[in-house]
């Protein structure tokens, strides 16, 4: 069993991103109710929350139902971090996660996320102040290198084990790649087979099937898959994944009726957490995946992400519900 402190994750747990503007308590508990292990929050800044802003401290909320449940921060000043640490446990998650991976010019570039790979000893530090500042178990997410020449993962691995987290999460790719090419798992098999590293290694990185993420587990023996990209708008991948581990047979995919009542399901939470105006805003990321495969969709699509009206949103979920009743998927 997988375990990170005191948690018991399971067998192979399948874990959900943090993602930036959609790793947020709605898409949490859809993600939840169709298979989730184990499921962190946004990024959070330590400025931020060091400086009480709104948008940050909402960030922190978390419930009894999702758990358990990381939250995750991100910052390039040591101290900042460490109090910001403080505040994270105050907020009451199972797990605090350390932002080492983030590749936006905006993060990286200010030596926060993936830019703090240009500095390991920083890193290790940074690390161990947070380890010190906690009673929770503090993990990571990571990336490769910042490009293919500073590729020290089995190193990096090494020393934040041996300051204190109990896991770590490794996006195959290097900073420089951003989000595209092809994640190197091969780097995440070296680090499992090095016999100096005990603690739990999760891979992400391309995983957007059943049948993917089988194979990976085989080939590159990590300890869970986090997911991210393959779950926005598409939550039954969770459930997808855990019964073709376990019967080596494809799960049907939602019908319509199911879609539909997630999708809702998903906005009326969206709504009621962040207002009309932003909760209707951040939902748009998800429709094309909610209703991926139906024919002649584009201007229910383009009605969904435009629309500014939850009353008119809803209709427009039971109109496509009615119309798309007999569509294959």
């Amino acid at each position: 069993m997988i375990k990170i402190g005191d948690l018991n994750l399971g067998e192979f747990p399948l874990l959900l991103a943090p993602m930036e503007d959609v790793s947020d308590p709605p898409f949490r508990a859809v993600c939840k109710a169709n298979g989730a292990d184990l499921m962190y929050t946004e990024f959070i800044s330590s400025e931020g929350l060091i400086r009480d802003a709104a948008k940050s401290v909402q960030k922190l909320d978390i419930y009894e139902y999702e758990k358990p449940v990381g939250i995750q921060i991100f910052g390039n000043e040591i101290a900042s971090m460490r109090e910001a640490a403080a505040i994270v446990e105050a907020a009451g998650p199972d797990i605090l996660d350390i932002n080492y991976g983030c590749p936006v010019n905006k993060v990286a570039c200010k030596g926060a996320g993936a830019g703090i790979l240009l500095d390991i000893d920083k890193m290790v530090s940074m690390t161990a102040e947070i380890v010190k500042a906690v009673s929770i178990p503090v993990t990571v997410k990571t990336r490769l290198g910042w490009d293919e020449n500073t590729i020290r993962i089995e190193e990096v691995t090494e020393r934040l084990q041996d300051v204190g987290i109990q896991a770590i999460s490794i996006h195959a790719r290097t900073r420089k790649q951003m989000y595209k090419g092809e994640a190197n798992w091969e780097y995440l098999a070296a680090v499992k087979s090095n016999p100096r590293i005990t603690i739990p290694v999760f891979g992400n990185g391309d995983i957007d099937s059943p049948e993917k993420a089988k194979i990976y587990r085989e080939r590159y023996g990590v300890d869970g898959i986090m997911i991210g990209r393959a779950a926005i708008g598409y939550p039954w991948i969770f459930n997808e994944i855990k019964h073709f581990f376990a019967t080596g047979q494809l799960l049907e995919g939602p019908d319509l009726e199911e879609r539909v009542k997630v999708a809702r399901r998903h906005l009326d939470f969206s709504v009621e957490w962040k207002g009309e105006k932003l909760g209707l805003l951040e939902m748009r990321r998800h429709y094309t995946n909610y209703f991926r495969g139906l024919p002649h969709f584009k201007p229910y699509r383009t009605a969904l992400v435009t629309n500014e009206s939850y009353t008119e949103t809803c209709e427009l979920l039971e109109e496509i519900a009615r119309v798309f009743a007999d569509a294959e998927l």
